[in-house]
């Protein structure tokens, strides 16, 4: 599955991992996070990030 980067901060969305403080489960592609999901570093919204090269 595709990783994300927070164009702000950097941190890197891995779906293999999910997000354990965000509620998400290790498995969840970004496409599928809920449309209020934001940074667990800095607060951005999904529209924030950029898929990884």
């Amino acid at each position: 599955m595709q990783k994300y980067v927070c164009d702000l901060c950097g941190y890197v969305y891995d779906p293999a991992n999910g997000d354990d403080n965000g509620g998400i489960k290790a498995g969840t592609a970004f496409e599928q996070l809920p449309s209020d999901w934001v940074c667990p570093l800095c607060g951005a919204s999904k529209d924030n990030f950029s898929a990884v090269k």
